[in-house]
């Protein structure tokens, strides 16, 4: 019964975050499930051949990847195994030069702003500009009330649990606690807020009303 309170109470915050996020120029959709979520997304791609990933757990959770190496696309992917420095900042520049991008995103705001801090800035660079098509995959944990929380939660929830989830040696990661360090593994270099649609970019906002990602 409470999972059902927390789909109902996602589902209202998740209406008025769509509603404002197209105010703000954004194609944005509520997709109550993983499934759901990954049918719309596949069908608003079908058109491409390129694509980037950025370092989203949650894309690769809608099985997205191997659906798209099944159809014979062609992948910018920077978290296969085996890469050499070289390899991997090529695949990096590469995301930016793509038909289609995904990526997730650190949070969203309700009022209609999806804030993202990188380390590298491949990520905040695609979705930015450069690419064709950028597709946000988000759950609705993710989702906050306004810009000031948003901004607190990839301080306070996103990038602790990122950093632990690389085994970066970072305070955030041994302590669960931003200190705003200096670190040399720190991965809180560059954050980007969109406020509203880039305007020579196409992006897609994908609200799941399930927890993923950080």
């Amino acid at each position: 019964m409470e999972n059902n309170y927390q789909s109902w109470l996602w589902g209202k915050l998740g209406e008025k975050c769509v509603k404002n996020l197209k105010k703000h120029g954004f194609d944005a959709h509520f997709a109550a499930t993983v499934e759901d979520a990954k049918g719309l997304i596949m069908n608003m791609v079908k058109e491409f051949e390129t694509f980037g990933f950025g370092g989203s757990d949650t894309t690769r959770a809608l099985g997205i990847t191997e659906s798209l190496k099944q159809q014979g696309k062609t992948i910018h992917d920077h978290w296969q195994t085996g890469l050499s420095r070289e390899e991997d900042l090529e695949i990096r520049l590469a995301q930016g030069r793509c038909d289609c991008f995904f990526c997730s995103a650190n949070a969203i705001s309700a009022t209609g702003e999806i804030v993202n801090v990188d380390g590298v800035g491949n990520r905040t660079n695609a979705m930015s500009f450069g690419t064709k098509k950028v597709v946000v995959a988000a759950g609705m944990n993710k989702v906050t009330h306004d810009l000031q929380s948003a901004l607190a939660r990839v301080s306070e929830v996103a990038a602790p649990m990122r950093a632990k989830s690389l085994n970066m040696d970072t305070p955030c990661a041994e302590t669960g606690v931003c200190s705003d360090c200096n670190a040399p593994q720190r991965i809180c270099r560059i954050t980007t807020i969109l406020h509203r649609k880039p305007m020579m970019t196409d992006i897609s906002v994908v609200l799941i009303g399930e927890a993923m990602g950080f």
